[in-house]
């Protein structure tokens, strides 16, 4: 009898899927969480089997503010905080919320793919804006403020993905302080922030949340286990009011009060910190380890940056370089990657490429550069 699939993704045989911005199995914390399930269920309370607080549970969030207060080095309260079902989810809702089909919203170029995906779904309009290596281009928002209005800026500020770029201090103010003058908002996906490995990047977006338009995303996808469906929105209470009291969570109650729970004793007992540490140290080494590989393999006319946070490296292939021609023979050699066209608001950078280093420990990273390059 076959088996249905668990996992949303799983590599083809014979193939390095460079594509996979997963983590690996063997850095999943199995016991870990074990052992915060033992202590949060030996408590005896059986209101964590309840409907939930609709902001999310009380003690978790105190836990998650003050996990956070420490790791952001700035203050964090739990009146900023709503629990999500990660940050896909809590794009979603905030799409139902503060959209209407038809409205336009501003990504960077390149953006996240799947955050496309979420978009789309909403029927929004998206405009494009250009970045570099200090990330959003303030010019480009200057110009298209211009031209239109959006709902909101979609941005993800530290270590991005796919481009691995770091947006500034000074644009993160500017930005803020743009979208309280022309009334739109900021939603940030601060997924990476915590995944630094070379310097700290600057303060939080979130951090900046009580002025009143910046809603922040996080979540324990990258930094414990994507199983968990776990995240949460920091914004100034009033935002978040309006999460709290739609019909969604009117009807079925906070999200994931049960792995809430689960999480909080993690993070009261310091093991979600200590695991964090874990994979900054397994995570710089592989992206040490594949920056090496390109660097010594790739031919001339290619460029990337060692990413100094995330999961990604961004290579622009050498001029007339087509990376979905790429990806095709790149599988039939066995390594596969993302190409840069599924990261474009208008079907561009197809001349570039995302390589995720976070599934594959250093010794395939190698291989699958090996592999790859002499396509190249």
């Amino acid at each position: 009898m076959s088996c249905s699939p668990t996992t949303q993704a799983t590599p083809r045989e014979g193939v390095i899927d460079l594509a996979l911005g997963h983590p690996s199995p063997a850095l999943l914390p199995l016991e870990l969480l074990n052992r915060a399930v033992r202590h949060r269920l030996s408590e005896g309370d059986p209101s964590i089997l309840q409907y939930g607080f609709e902001q999310g549970e009380g003690r978790f969030r105190q836990a998650l503010a003050s996990f956070l207060s420490e790791q952001y080095a700035a203050p964090v309260s739990a009146e900023e905080l709503f629990v999500s079902n990660g940050v896909s989810q809590a794009l979603d809702l905030i799409c139902t919320l503060y959209t209407r089909p038809g409205d336009c919203v501003f990504v960077e170029e390149p953006t996240y793919f799947l955050a496309l995906r979420i978009l789309a779904d909403h029927g929004l309009r998206v405009v494009g804006l250009a970045t570099d290596e200090h990330g959003l281009v303030i010019e480009a928002l200057h110009e298209a403020l211009a031209v239109e209005r959006p709902a909101f800026v979609y941005t993800i500020p530290s270590y991005q993905n796919p481009a691995g770029i770091t947006l500034s201090d000074e644009r993160r103010k500017t930005l803020v302080e743009l979208s309280l003058e022309h009334g739109f908002l900021v939603v940030a996906d601060e997924v990476y922030h915590l995944l630094s490995y070379r310097s700290t990047p600057p303060r939080p977006l979130g951090c900046r949340a009580l002025g009143g338009s910046v809603l922040s995303l996080g979540s324990f996808s990258k930094i414990l286990a994507p199983g968990l469906r776990l995240g949460w929105v920091q914004a100034d209470p009033r935002l978040l009011a309006r999460l709290s009291q739609c019909g969604l969570l009117d009807s079925g109650g906070g999200l994931n009060p049960f792995t809430s729970a689960i999480v909080g004793s993690a993070l009261e007992r310091g093991l979600v910190g200590q695991h964090l540490e874990a994979l900054r140290r397994e995570y710089s080494a592989r992206a040490r380890a594949l920056s090496a590989a390109l660097r010594a393999r790739l031919p001339h006319g290619s460029t990337f940056a060692e990413p100094a946070g995330g999961f990604f490296v961004w290579l622009t292939l050498p001029p007339g370089g087509d990376s979905r021609k790429l990806l095709s023979r790149g599988i039939a050699k066995g390594v596969s990657f993302v190409p840069g066209t599924r990261f474009s608001s208008r079907e561009g950078l197809g001349d570039s490429l995302r390589l995720s280093f976070s599934y594959y420990d250093a010794e395939l990273l190698i291989e699958g550069v090996r592999r790859l390059a002499p396509l190249v």
